[in-house]
């Protein structure tokens, strides 16, 4: 069989060999690949706005004691120490989903009377969040992330 084999013969393989890894690539290996979405719209003007919330960060860091929260069954359950007092008891919060935004979760919300509100498991999927919890107190902002691994 090699005993025919020329240098022609060994040009087609390896072009052959070439266009099928080339076809691989393009056909399989893009497939594979996750979803990327920008994660704003208006990402230069949210770059302006963003020493606001390193402003905030910084607020909730002096914090004695920050908010925790709670996964179980029912969702994810936040609660806000008896020393912070957000204004009006209004937080806002964000549940942001890395991969696909059309499973965020934006939400503005009174505490109830333990300083508590709670994420029902309806409408979280699957996968990895970052909750963001903003709020104001005495006009001041605060602002805590929390990594989340939802399943």
């Amino acid at each position: 069989m090699f005993k025919n084999f020329s240098w022609g013969h060994g040009v087609i393989v390896a072009l052959g060999l070439f266009m099928s890894f080339i076809l691989f690539m393009i056909f399989v290996y893009s497939n594979g690949m996750q979803n990327s979405e920008l994660i704003s719209d208006s990402y230069y003007e949210d770059e302006l706005a963003y020493q606001e919330i390193i402003d905030a960060k910084n607020n909730a860091d002096l914090l004695s004691e920050k908010p925790v929260y709670i996964q179980n069954a029912a969702g994810i359950t936040l609660t806000i120490p008896q020393n912070v007092k957000p204004e009006n008891s209004n937080v806002h919060f964000e549940l942001f989903r890395t991969d696909d935004s059309n499973l965020d979760v934006k939400k503005d919300i009174t505490l109830d009377g333990k300083n508590q509100f709670q994420i029902p498991a309806k409408v979280i999927f699957p996968g990895s969040y970052t909750l963001k919890v903003k709020w104001k107190n005495n006009k001041k902002p605060y602002q805590v992330d929390y990594d989340i691994q939802w399943k």
